[in-house]
């Protein structure tokens, strides 16, 4: 307590509050820390979020008669006004993630729904050419643990020429299909990673590579997949370019907050670039009807999310947004089901005994190190083979545009290294 004293006198104090997703109707747990420091201050259970509650919460630590510098939190109705009773010389951050994730609310929407309507149409147009999965694993399941299987052994091959060239051409149209399959199998994460504008862009990517296979060669399957993916994405064309517009003026204006790579801003300043930008977006919104319904929800989060947004770039050490904060809570939830073993048992650990839960504890590598340390260099070789092996299928299962385009290059690649076939 000391410590906390002499901190607040000398700095100020910086207060971060986040709360946890209540299970089942049951008390929500809730923590305060000091940021500069990490310290828990507070951590509890509450049953109610209103006013009230939270001045409750909040006022033994100003009881101390510490200065409190800044607080920040997510937008709960019930704590704004608690924070400016209990601190009312404080300034209030809002965190911008979920200001961002707030404005993106239909977009987002309309991006699910674009993404199930497309997944449609492809399942629809080309259905029955992707389900025909061809076996991708190898003749024996990969097993490792105490007694693994072995290793199959790299084959001398004296194939013929010929059967060489058509595995591998076999080989690359399914990689297509795989690509494909995963495609359609994409989540969404808003505000930032759209899964519908993803599919949409990966999609015309592949059927883009696909004309320049066919140029070289032409494959039944693969004709028919890019005949497939044309029609399935005009459908939707359209949408797509409404949402890539929408998403594009969300970009902007994170890419405003973000102080990353920019000089030194006043939090004034951020605000006036910001909302410069919000004027551009309403002048663009005429362009369309949902254009419109996503520039006033825009400007209706912006207006009320506004006198929390800056105070960062005055206050050092203060964050743009609390998911430090949300991070704690997930580790805890993946170390407690990593503990015991289930989940409906890390639902009840965090709710009986969280609060504890969530004060940091020592922890340690020695026992990991000792067990690797005991591993034959070539047992450890075989284990990374097999690792290999498993993960071999999933090679063009990835979200990064780069890698997929570094990727289908490289099929491409091999494509035109093969010697032209006539369609049967």
């Amino acid at each position: 307590m000391k410590e906390l004293e002499v901190l607040g006198r000398e700095k100020g104090l910086l207060l971060s509050l986040d709360g946890l997703m209540p299970e089942g109707g049951e008390p929500q747990l809730w923590i305060i820390r000091e940021l500069q420091t990490g310290w828990t201050l507070r951590s509890g259970w509450m049953n109610n979020q209103d006013e009230a509650a939270f001045v409750e919460f909040l006022q033994p630590i100003a009881d101390l008669h510490l200065p409190v510098k800044a607080v920040m939190s997510d937008k709960q109705r019930g704590l704004l006004p608690a924070v400016k009773i209990v601190f009312p010389n404080a300034k209030h951050g809002i965190c911008q993630f979920h200001y961002l994730d707030n404005a993106a609310e239909p977009v987002a929407a309309a991006d699910e729904q674009m993404k199930i309507g497309l997944r449609q149409e492809v399942r629809s147009e080309v259905g029955e050419l992707i389900r025909k999965k061809q076996a991708e694993k190898p003749s024996i399941p990969v097993v490792t643990g105490m007694i693994p299987s072995p290793v199959p052994a790299t084959p001398t091959s004296t194939t013929p020429v010929e059967t060489k060239d058509a595995d591998q051409r076999e080989r690359i149209v399914q990689d297509i299909l795989s690509r494909v399959r995963y495609l359609l199998t994409l989540k969404g994460h808003p505000p930032f990673r759209l899964a519908g504008i993803e599919m949409f862009s990966r999609l015309q990517e592949i059927v883009t590579c696909l004309q320049e296979f066919l140029a070289h060669q032409t494959e039944p399957r693969l004709l028919k997949l890019c005949t497939g993916l044309q029609k399935a994405l005009a459908t939707t064309h359209p949408t797509y370019l409404e949402l890539s517009q929408s998403a594009t003026w969300l970009v902007d204006l994170a890419n405003i907050l973000d102080p990353d790579g920019k000089p030194a801003r006043t939090g004034e300043q951020v605000r006036a670039e910001w909302q410069a930008r919000l004027t551009a977006i309403e002048t663009q919104e005429h362009l369309s009807p949902r254009l419109q319904e996503f520039s006033a929800k825009i400007s209706k989060v912006s207006n009320s999310y506004a006198p929390g947004l800056f105070h960062s770039y005055d206050i050092p050490g203060f964050p743009r947004t609390n998911n430090d904060r949300e991070s704690e809570f997930r580790r805890l939830r993946q170390r407690l089901l990593s503990t015991t073993g289930q989940a409906g048992a890390t639902k009840r650990l965090l709710l009986r005994s969280g609060a504890w839960e969530l004060i940091p504890g020592p922890g340690s590598l020695v026992e990991t190190t000792a067990a690797i340390a005991h591993v034959e260099f070539d047992e450890f070789l075989q284990e990374r083979l097999r690792v290999q092996i498993h993960r071999s299928p999933f090679r063009l299962h990835t979200r990064s545009a780069k890698q997929s385009e570094f990727q289908l290059k490289k099929l491409l690649q091999r494509w035109k290294a093969l010697p032209p076939t006539h369609a049967p």
